[in-house]
């Protein structure tokens, strides 16, 4: 058993959300762990179970050093295989655990009992509803919808986490019970909602496919019998780091674009992907072709969606992950509503990038430097990562690997994938906000379900976002009003628009 090799990217995303935090406990915490996924032929048979397996071993495996896989009869014995070899491909080195008897946390799917005494969730889903309950059976239903099987795996793996680390979390109880309909994201919904057979999402761009990106991916690539044009846009590869929450990536994935994941992902579906391995600005200039009808976003930063905004799309869906809560939000064009930009106008003054990274590695003296690296793309010496290693007080022998590198990937791979923290023990902790895995692919789910429902016509939500705080107990009203900018200064307040 060992940590997978992106251990200190998961340590970083924990490090934000627990309380005391130091990577040494948070490792030794992990390795005494032996979480169990109890599945039965019922789960393996339906397509919805299915799903939920899936997802509850990408999400899983992705922390935990050791899960206990535990068919419960013959037919969910021939599936083992399957789940192992996806475990496999995230974490080589994980343990699949046979015994039942060191289970600290169980997730069960399926209709049969589980047999281990041990904190256990029930999860499984009815087309749109998505089930955990941590008192009995719930069942998996044989649609092809994905929406309600992979929510409720997501928040099985909430509802893990919350358990192993309780004593680190404010208000982290587990829930007891979910019933929740992801085509209304109101709980108790009586029925499993309308079938999406047939669904034309007609031209459709998908920008960013980070973390976020992986989740909507994953539930689309899912979706019964989906027609229709999906434009994959994102610049970037694969990093190692990734793997931390990206849902769709293993290890041989590292250093592939991110539009080959995305597309490979969705080879075996009906719809037609194209990649486009660009930022968005320069998708659009070499476009020639400003008409954009359905864009769906999952970017990181707040300039970008400004800029998806500024393209003028008839409709727009964006997902977000932040340090306590995740959620969609939905924007026609001129409906009266506020748009994406105003949602994310800034507010005071904005740091630049290289005033950020001066003064996440610690040296604001080296802002002129540091600008320089950026503008020229120089990689940065001996001298210049022996500097950093001294503000923090570390070997520099550890920091060695990222001489040559530039100033952008030393910062990122350092400092923001969590070599630095581990190295002080989280006595420098992560500024930047790093999800968990569960919380990324709730939102890409989130994104994708809202768009296959704005494109079937089964989009009748009023309010403008939605949020769920997956880091306690899932709450009862959902919805977030957002009220348009009145400053003037958006996009939407133009007299051209």
């Amino acid at each position: 058993m060992a940590m997978a090799n992106f251990m200190d990217r998961a340590a970083s995303a924990a490090s934000r959300v627990l309380t005391n935090f130091k990577a040494s406990a948070f490792e030794d915490r992990l390795a005494a762990q032996v979480i169990g996924v109890s599945f039965d032929g019922a789960a393996v048979q339906s397509r919805e179970g299915r799903a939920s397996l899936d997802m509850i071993i990408r999400l899983l495996s992705r922390l935990y050093p050791t899960i206990a896989l535990q068919p419960l009869d013959a037919k969910a014995k021939d599936h083992v295989p399957v789940l192992e070899f996806l475990a496999n491909s995230i974490n080589p080195e994980i343990e699949l655990a046979k015994t039942r008897k060191a289970v600290k946390v169980s997730v069960v799917v399926g209709s049969s009992p589980s047999r281990i005494k041990c904190p256990t969730f029930f999860i499984g889903s009815d087309g749109w509803r998505a089930k955990l309950s941590s008192r009995g059976l719930v069942g998996s239903g044989n649609s092809k919808n994905p929406f309600g099987a992979g929510a409720a795996s997501c928040f099985a793996a909430a509802n893990v986490f919350r358990t192993v680390f309780a004593d680190q979390l404010e208000q982290g109880d587990a829930d007891e019970l979910i019933d929740l309909s992801m085509l209304t994201y109101a709980q108790g919904t009586p029925d499993s909602g309308p079938g999406l057979e047939g669904t034309d999402i007609g031209e459709t761009h998908l920008v960013g496919l980070g973390a976020i990106g992986n989740g909507a991916i994953w539930a689309l690539a899912r979706t019964a019998s989906l027609k229709g044009s999906l434009r994959l846009v994102d610049d970037e590869e694969v990093d190692l780091s990734n793997l931390q929450r990206y849902v769709l990536a293993g290890q041989c994935d590292v250093g592939s674009p991110k539009v080959d994941l995305a597309r490979a992902a969705l080879a075996d579906t009906a719809l037609e992907a194209s990649a486009h391995c660009a930022k968005w600005g320069v998708y659009v200039s070499d476009r020639n072709d400003w008409m954009f009808e359905r864009v769906a976003v999952a970017l990181d930063n707040a300039p970008d969606r400004i800029a998806v905004q500024g393209a003028l799309p008839k409709w727009i869906v964006n997902a977000w992950t932040q340090e306590l809560d995740l959620g969609v939000s939905r924007h026609g064009f001129d409906d009266g509503r506020a748009c994406l930009a105003c949602l994310y106008l800034p507010h005071g003054k904005i740091k630049d990038e290289d005033e950020k990274i001066a003064e996440e590695l610690k040296m604001p003296e080296a802002q002129q430097e540091i600008r320089d690296l950026l503008q020229t793309n120089r990689p940065v010496d001996v001298g210049f990562v022996e500097r950093v290693a001294k503000a923090f007080n570390i070997p520099s022998e550890a920091l060695k690997e990222f001489v040559g590198q530039s100033v952008r990937s030393f910062h990122q791979r350092a400092i923001c994938g969590g070599i630095v923290m581990r190295l002080t023990d989280g006595a420098q902790p992560v500024r930047a906000v790093v999800p968990m895995s569960f919380q990324s692919a709730l939102a890409g789910i989130m994104l994708a379900a809202d768009l296959v429902k704005h494109a079937s016509g089964l989009l009748n939500l009023r309010t403008t976002s939605t949020r769920i705080n997956l880091l306690r107990p899932l709450a009862s009203h959902l919805h977030d009003p957002k009220a348009k900018d009145t400053s003037g200064r958006c996009i939407c307040a133009d007299e051209d628009y």
